[in-house]
């Protein structure tokens, strides 16, 4: 039977501790930071050689859906109530909107050092010691807001501009790719400087700290985040009937992005399974 993701601003007192609870469990059991290295290990560019199934290409939904999927089992493995929200940032938009409170996701950093000390996930407690990163900081940082450079959180004009947009992805499947839904969500966009994070990215941008970078999952905002945007791909779907993940088939000898990207019938690393089979969650999840 179907499990339900629901808004983060309608848990429970009760949801949201037993959601904090497991996560530090699978913390403190070593097997949170195994999430962090999966997703350091893909964090690959469109500059960069090889396969990038996570981010800048086609897969970059379904790859985070089959990532989230694999968290979401292993806090139910702790307690089978769990269900991982969703933050919908287009109606939580402030740094002390629901998501930040001091019994789920704790607050901003402070000033000086960007370090989170409110809330579960500050590093006092002694609970949640970053181990896998990118840098050598052991505490959590957040920059709400860009405080030294403001920016706002994407509206839902932005993101409606996204899910309008009928096609899935197009060529030349990167972030350069000025159509699609795909990349209008995940947020590339032209020019330099705040203009160019759109819709996912900019949510990234937002929360600042280690958000910014391959260890983003170290926040563990980063999944109420990626569960809205699994949401918008299940929206997009079903505006879109008939809609499907592209491309079909693999790129053509001669085309630059042949090798680099995962066709809708190809396997997606790290795990031994297709984008196409991800495509309907209906039997496992819905969301509220």
């Amino acid at each position: 039977m179907a499990y339900t993701r629901k808004d983060v601003g309608n848990l429970t007192r009760e949801e949201r501790r037993r959601f904090v609870d497991a996560l530090l469990t699978i913390k403190r059991r070593g097997e949170y930071d195994d999430f962090v290295r999966t997703h350091i290990r893909y964090f690959t560019a469109d500059g960069e050689n090889g396969l990038r199934p996570a981010h800048m290409a086609p897969s970059f939904l379904p790859w985070h859906r089959k990532f989230l999927l694999e968290l979401e089992r292993a806090l139910r493995r702790v307690d089978s109530s769990v269900t991982v929200p969703y933050w919908d940032w287009t109606r939580h938009r402030t740094t002390t909107s629901v998501p930040w409170r001091e019994d789920l996701m704790g607050g901003n950093g402070r000033r000086s050092d960007q370090q989170v000390t409110t809330g579960p996930f500050a590093y006092a407690h002694g609970n949640w010691t970053l181990r896998e990163g990118v840098t050598d900081g052991e505490f959590l940082t957040r920059d709400l807001g860009r405080a030294r450079a403001p920016i706002q959180l994407p509206t839902k004009s932005e993101l409606e501009w996204a899910l309008k947009d009928p096609v899935y992805d197009v060529a030349p499947w990167d972030s350069t790719a000025r159509k699609g839904f795909r990349n209008k969500l995940e947020g590339w966009g032209t020019g330099r400087g705040s203009a160019s994070w759109l819709n996912h990215n900019r949510v990234h941008r937002w929360v600042g700290g280690v958000m910014l970078g391959g260890a983003s999952v170290n926040d563990p905002i980063f999944w109420l985040h990626h569960a809205f945007i699994d949401l918008q791909w299940t929206r997009w779907q079903r505006r879109h009937r008939g809609a499907r993940y592209l491309p079909a088939t693999p790129p053509g000898r001669g085309d630059a992005q042949r090798g680099r990207i995962v066709a809708r019938h190809q396997k997606l690393p790290p795990w031994d399974v297709t984008p196409d089979e991800l495509e309907d969650m209906g039997q496992i999840y819905r969301y509220a």
